[in-house]
């Protein structure tokens, strides 16, 4: 079977995948955005928790996003899963920003976007180190 038939099988090509895994990352993050929405309306939680596992969130998104997108044995795993954890966390902020409209530090928002991108890069080396399934 030629490749292109395979590309067409499997939905197309990389770019393809990459639209995919961040679209599996941004609806991983809005139901469990929405499920910790409920959890706190339930349980009084400090500011400090609610901070730790918002920065949990993003990083298992990424995680999952990577995983669509970086096949085992794969050698570029690094490079695309910090490309998909950049654009992740950079479209997040920038919508965050924009409709909270809050006076954060340019520095905070920098903070999110390489905690993004070392969240891929180290999914992306993991799932590529692993051996691929014969």
């Amino acid at each position: 079977m030629t490749q292109a038939v395979r590309k067409f099988r499997r939905g197309g090509g990389k770019s393809t995948a990459f639209w995919r895994g961040l679209a599996v990352s941004v609806l991983a993050t809005a139901a469990a955005v929405i499920v910790f929405a409920l959890i706190i309306s339930f349980v009084d939680m400090s500011d400090g928790v609610i901070r730790i596992v918002n920065q949990l969130i993003k990083a298992a998104a990424v995680f999952l996003g990577v995983k669509v997108i970086v096949p085992r044995g794969d050698e570029n795993g690094i490079r695309r899963g910090a490309l998909l954890g950049l654009v992740y966390m950079g479209v997040g902020v920038l919508v965050y920003a924009l409709l909270t409209q809050q006076k954060i530090s340019w520095q905070g928002y920098l903070i999110d976007v390489f905690m993004g991108v070392a969240a891929g890069g180290l999914s992306g080396m993991l799932l590529g180190s692993l051996r691929s399934k014969k």
